[in-house]
């Protein structure tokens, strides 16, 4: 299996979202919506390539999108770095 790590920023944003699934949804669908978002990053990182390129966002960066949330990553080689997981918010005024 391959291997990612979370920025800091995107540490914070899954620990914020899940905080909100459990307050609006409760845990076990918060649980549900947390383990398919690290299944995602998992599949992010076996084929980094697959998702598009947001270059217009920042250069270098691609995005998945999960449920409600896009997930910002960047890789090099085979190294995959999450930067961030949003909603809503305007990624240009959050990277």
């Amino acid at each position: 299996m391959a291997a990612y790590s979370l920025s800091q920023l995107a540490e914070e944003d899954v620990r914020r979202l899940y905080r909100y699934g459990i307050e609006k949804f409760g845990l076990i669908q918060a649980d549900s919506y947390f383990d398919g978002l690290f299944a995602r990053f998992d599949a992010i990182a076996e084929s980094p390539a697959l998702y598009p390129k947001v270059d217009h966002i920042r250069p270098g960066y691609r995005r998945s999108v999960y449920g409600v949330h896009s997930i910002y990553y960047r890789a090099a080689g085979t190294a995959v770095e999450i930067m961030r997981v949003l909603g809503r918010e305007d990624p240009d005024t959050l990277m």
